[in-house]
């Protein structure tokens, strides 16, 4: 998962304190010019490495899978610092984060640039003067850093909230399973993984995605039940839930659509229609495929569907399985056979 690498970020303060604190041990084992050349060299060495080092582990936004970009910008905005009655509040998302990136390279090399000028001007100096150079320079460099400590801040939070993201792989078939809730969607996730899923809590789902894993003819698939997205009208979404849906969009291969035409689920049956006429509409402005699925079949058949089934009694399961590999039609990247 291209987040989970992401190093952790510092906040400015702790940065500040780390780098002069090392000056300082590294002046008090040199005397006269030699220690001040020292102290200037190691805090601007950890204050502009550590910055560097906060930006190059996060990935190009520009060639991020369009799932992740998506996913990360919604969860991005969770995380944003700062309250929306600040005037100064600015709003979340990757381009903000992209934009607190840039300045902490900026940053990074405006440090550079301070230690290079100042060490320029002790060569020409007597320890007193160099003294006083070394403290002007610690001085701007502060000022950089607290410059950015809101930009520091902001990449922190966004990296605690992409670091733990469940491994989806955009490069792996995925199936997504939505409905109303108590149709079944997570008994049918359940019982064709043989529940080798996992439960993962993203922040704008209060439920959990379950995401589970089954193989055919070699081929690992996703299967994606989303409580909280794909089981409401969009109406009643928030608009970080709607972002995230069109993360999904770019994820899903194949929907299966689940009803209970048997009225058990506590919703009529017309408003579980509703909701999948809105999410074929919203799935095929990229040409995925949605199957209509009538679960708990061994009650009730009263209504249209592709495919019925029971995830109680077993029957249709593997119908159902076998129609959404179809309906995802995955051709595995395979090199072709040298000629001989």
């Amino acid at each position: 998962m291209i987040f989970e690498s992401l190093p952790t970020t510092p906040r400015s303060e702790e940065l500040l304190d780390k780098a002069f604190s090392r000056a300082a041990r590294s002046g008090r084992a040199k005397s006269g010019l030699e220690a001040q050349e020292s102290m200037l060299q190691t805090a601007s060495s950890i204050l502009s490495d550590n910055l560097e080092n906060v930006v190059t582990e996060w990935p190009d936004f520009g060639t991020v899978d369009p799932f992740y970009y998506e996913l990360a910008d919604a969860i991005v905005d969770v995380s944003d610092p700062g309250s929306d009655d600040d005037p100064d509040h600015r709003p979340g998302g990757v381009d903000e984060l992209r934009q607190s990136l840039s300045e902490v390279t900026w940053a990074s090399r405006q440090i550079a640039e301070i230690r290079r000028e100042y060490q320029s001007k002790m060569r020409k100096s007597d320890p007193e003067t160099a003294r006083k150079h070394r403290k002007q320079a610690f001085a701007r460099m502060a000022d950089i850093v607290e410059e950015v400590s809101e930009d520091l801040l902001r990449i922190g939070e966004a990296r605690d909230a992409l670091k733990n993201l469940p491994d989806i792989r955009p490069d792996e078939p995925a199936i997504v399973v939505a409905g109303y809730p108590n149709v079944g969607k997570s008994s049918f996730v359940n019982h064709v993984t043989r529940a080798s899923n996992e439960i993962a809590r993203y922040p704008f789902t209060t439920k959990g995605v379950q995401i589970g894993h089954f193989e055919r003819d070699r081929i690992r698939y996703q299967i994606i039940d989303t409580p909280g997205l794909l089981d409401r009208p969009e109406a009643d979404r928030n608009d970080i839930e709607k972002q995230a849906v069109s993360a999904l969009e770019h994820l899903a291969d194949a929907v299966l659509f689940v009803v209970d035409a048997s009225g058990a689920c506590g919703y009529p049956l017309d408003a579980q229609l509703e909701l999948r006429d809105a999410v074929e509409r919203r799935f095929a402005e990229r040409d995925v495929p949605v199957l209509t699925v009538c679960n708990k079949s061994d009650r009730s058949t009263d209504v249209a569907a592709d495919y019925y089934m029971s995830v109680e009694t077993e029957e249709g399961v593997d119908d159902v399985l076998a129609a959404a590999v179809d309906a995802v039609d995955w051709s595995p990247d395979i090199p072709p056979s040298r000629q001989e």
